[in-house]
């Protein structure tokens, strides 16, 4: 990587909880292309001033992450067609001081599900209800899903994200889900919840296929608990990769090959094991 410089292009993360994969992933993929680029994680303080150096400091683009993905919207320009779908957004870029609100986790999520063969036949549970679930709702309604509960405590979020597909909203877990989905802070590492899981084991034991978007750690309890059971998962890692690598394209330019995403991801997972 290069050494710090007047000229290097700056990226960035927010989030509550912060994490080192994007971190890891985006300077990995720097250095293999030899971009005078930097990627660093932040905490904010105020999300408000943390956009407005955004744009003050040219800073060219930003990963939004939980809880911040809907309260950031009306901070920004203009919403590109993907995050404008589901009034949620996960990537800035800044143009010349135009901030542009993207959306990668749902194409991430919609990839996903068809490179699992996810039947959509199968009858779904998802848990929670922010931007998140938005972008995975979305995914589930645009694959064919048909069956499909949202499970939320705040009911007027979980209610009006289910209806806005034509799926239920329930406050508490449904039996019967067949394709579990957990897309709330449950078994994220540095939290109080970061040992629970989403979803009881006799849920886990009955689904076929359990997917967890928490990238970290990137063996939550509850998949750790889907592998015990013998079933099928989507890691938060498989997430957190496809949706970066869109991100990288968007700040960049740049389609990395499909060998530098394989080296970059095989970096940021072998670090984040000895951090």
């Amino acid at each position: 990587m290069p050494i710090l410089n007047k000229d290097m292009t700056l990226c960035i993360s927010l989030a509550a909880r912060p994490s080192n994969n994007g971190t890891l992933f985006h300077n990995h993929l720097y250095d293999q292309l030899g971009l005078n680029w930097i990627y660093k994680a932040f905490a904010p303080t105020d999300l408000a001033q943390a956009v407005s150096g955004i744009r003050g400091l040219g800073i060219r683009g930003a990963a939004v992450s939980m809880p911040y993905k809907e309260a950031v919207i009306p901070m920004l320009d203009q919403l590109a067609p993907s995050a404008a779908a589901i009034d949620s957004v996960n990537t800035i870029v800044n143009d010349g001081g135009i901030l542009t609100a993207h959306n990668t986790d749902y194409s991430a999520v919609l990839q996903l599900l068809g490179l699992h063969e996810v039947s959509p036949s199968l009858p779904t549970v998802v848990r929670g209800s922010g931007g998140m679930a938005k972008a995975v709702v979305a995914a589930l309604a645009h694959s064919g899903f048909g069956d499909v509960v949202v499970v939320a405590r705040n009911e007027s979020a979980g209610r009006n994200l289910a209806e806005t597909y034509g799926f239920t909203w329930k406050r508490e877990v449904a039996d019967g889900g067949q394709l579990l989905v957990n897309v709330t802070p449950i078994g994220m590492a540095g939290g109080n919840e970061s040992n629970m899981l989403p979803f009881s084991l006799d849920q886990v034991e009955a689904a076929q296929v359990v997917f967890d978007v928490v990238a970290v750690p990137a063996e939550t309890p509850l998949i750790r608990a889907a592998r015990a059971a013998g079933k099928r998962v989507v890691t938060g890692t498989d997430v957190a990769t496809l949706q970066a690598v869109e991100q990288f394209v968007l700040y960049t330019g740049i389609t990395p090959t499909a060998g530098q995403i394989h080296a970059a991801r095989e970096f940021m997972l072998a670090s984040a094991q000895t951090a």
